[in-house]
């Protein structure tokens, strides 16, 4: 299937009721995490952006393709053993795409960095394990998907702590913590850490309420998507 901006909403909205039911079934159970960290933790929230983006796949399937997004889905690391990505498509020993799916809700300024390190490590760790032969012969394709709330604190210039020793990339100058996230994303896809990205922005119980950098959007992630399923095809 070729996903619209239609369906990337309707998981958006899906992954609000996702957190509130996990949040509600952690205080049922008695086991609260602290924050908002609860809503989250139970895993499933983003389940609904995974469904639909595996399914972008689909047409992979007839040439006998494995789609998988469910478990635990390992690949080999070059730095680190291996590490579980959310989606992974292959056929025979091709590794056809890893895509990652990531939120942020709240506490800005207290994840950002580690959801940038992240973002960052995985592509490189991927890579380097490519480069090894640990993945396969073919070049593999990597997706990175990641939905931010649209908050007072997402979107309003960032009070950075501490002078740094050497000064710093003039883009970051007066920026809030969403256009951090559009520069990161713009760059890892530039820099081919990313074959593909996607960024959304979103106001809590909502679905989309914009895409800041067509770049990294929901129809440029589904062209790419679309143009590795035709490459895929053409190899088969």
């Amino acid at each position: 299937m070729t996903a619209s901006y239609e369906d990337y909403d309707a998981a958006v909205k899906a992954f609000w009721t996702g957190r509130d039911l996990q949040a509600q079934k952690q205080i049922e159970s008695g086991k609260v995490d602290a924050g908002t960290r609860g809503s989250a933790t139970g895993g499933l929230h983003l389940t609904a952006l995974q469904d639909l983006i595996a399914a972008e796949f689909e047409p992979l399937k007839a040439i006998g393709a494995k789609v998988r997004q469910t478990g635990a889905i390992p690949l080999p690391g070059f730095y680190r053993r291996a590490k579980n990505w959310d989606i992974v498509v292959t056929y025979n020993d091709i590794l056809v795409a890893a895509i990652e799916c990531k939120s942020q809700v709240g506490s800005f300024g207290n994840n950002f960095n580690n959801r940038t390190e992240e973002a960052i490590g995985n592509a490189v760790d991927l890579w380097r394990a490519y480069e090894a032969g640990l993945v396969g012969a073919t070049k593999p394709w990597l997706g990175f998907v990641f939905v931010i709330e649209r908050a007072l604190g997402s979107t309003t210039s960032v009070r950075d702590q501490g002078k740094p020793l050497y000064p710093t990339d003039p883009a970051f100058r007066d920026s809030s913590y969403t256009r951090r996230y559009e520069i990161l994303f713009e760059r890892l896809v530039r820099e081919r850490l990313y074959d593909a990205a996607c960024l959304i922005s979103s106001v809590k119980g909502e679905g989309i309420h914009g895409e800041p950098v067509p770049a990294v959007s929901t129809r440029n992630l589904t062209a790419a998507i679309a143009g590795r399923i035709a490459y895929i095809q053409a190899l088969a």
